[in-house]
């Protein structure tokens, strides 16, 4: 099948076609799709954090309430892929389980496909062509490996930062930056000890609205939904320089991976006809950005 009768497909509930749309614009076809879409406004939902926080029990919940509300549900959980090849890595979706054989529910993972951050190239252009497919909300899921976590602030509003109670996830998240570009911040596994003073500290260092919940419970989802569905994000300038930065450096990420050069530079590297420090600034003075 072409792209139009994909999307007729698609349209008409065809997992497969949908399917293989979004492996067309996570390929070099991406233009070819995007060029007969037309634009449509979608929720897209950032959730990230520390690894064990228990984001992917969250996102779980967090679809079973939307679609209790009659909302169409796509979830792209963006993976590591491997920094030599480049293959994706399939994520563990066990808790995601029950909702595999709901029509109204899409789940996909999603290679980061060399960026150093957890967001593909990719998912931008996925996100696009979900909301032609009229899902209603985008859930976008990180990898969970600290700094490069941050980056799905580009794209998502509002992002949701899942931490545990306890000092450890809080300095984690300070340090990764993740605290400048959340706008909703949750303490998950709100039943041990210490998730009161990690509100309380949270609130007082960001100023932003913090939430207690058990996810494995479903408990304290509702407001959760609530605080989302109310976000409207209000910028300052310094959150908007920090995502700025943020997309600044992934598009820098993505152009030093892709150069043509990079090959033959590590050759010479690799043979002692140039050190490092010398081909890293013939790279960097031959990169040139173009907008994906």
């Amino acid at each position: 099948m072409d792209i139009h009768e994909l999307l007729t497909a698609a349209r008409a509930g065809s997992q497969r076609a949908i399917g293989r749309l979004l492996s067309l614009v996570e390929s070099d076809r991406r233009d070819d799709v995007l060029a007969v879409l037309q634009s449509r406004p979608v929720r897209t939902v950032g959730i990230t954090g520390p690894p064990g926080a228990g984001k992917s029990t969250t996102v779980a919940v967090l679809v079973a309430a939307y679609r209790a509300r009659g909302l169409r549900v796509a979830v792209l959980a963006v993976d590591p892929s491997s920094p030599y090849s480049g293959g994706a890595l399939l994520g563990d979706r066990i808790r995601m389980a029950a909702h595999i054989n709901d029509p109204g529910v899409l789940i996909r993972s999603v290679a980061t496909r060399g960026h150093l951050g957890g967001l593909s190239a990719a998912v931008p252009a996925a996100i696009r062509l979900l909301a032609a497919l009229s899902y209603d909300i985008v859930v976008l899921e990180t990898v969970g490996v600290g700094q490069s976590e941050v980056e799905i602030a580009a794209v998502a509003d509002p992002t949701v930062a899942i931490l545990n109670p306890g000092a450890g996830d809080a300095v984690q998240a300070a340090k990764a930056g993740l605290l400048e570009v959340a706008d909703i911040i949750v303490v998950n596994k709100a039943d041990r000890e210490g998730a009161d003073q990690t509100v309380r500290d949270l609130h007082i260092e960001t100023g932003m609205p913090v939430l207690k919940i058990i996810a494995a419970e479903n408990a304290g989802i509702d407001d959760l939904v609530d605080a989302i569905d109310a976000h409207h994000r209000t910028d300052d300038p310094r959150r908007r320089a920090a995502r700025a930065r943020l997309q600044i450096l992934s598009l820098a990420q993505s152009a030093l991976r892709t150069h043509p050069s990079l090959a033959e530079l590590s050759a010479a590297v690799a043979a002692g006809d140039l050190d490092v420090y010398t081909a890293t600034a013939r790279l960097l003075d031959g990169v040139q950005v173009t907008p994906e």
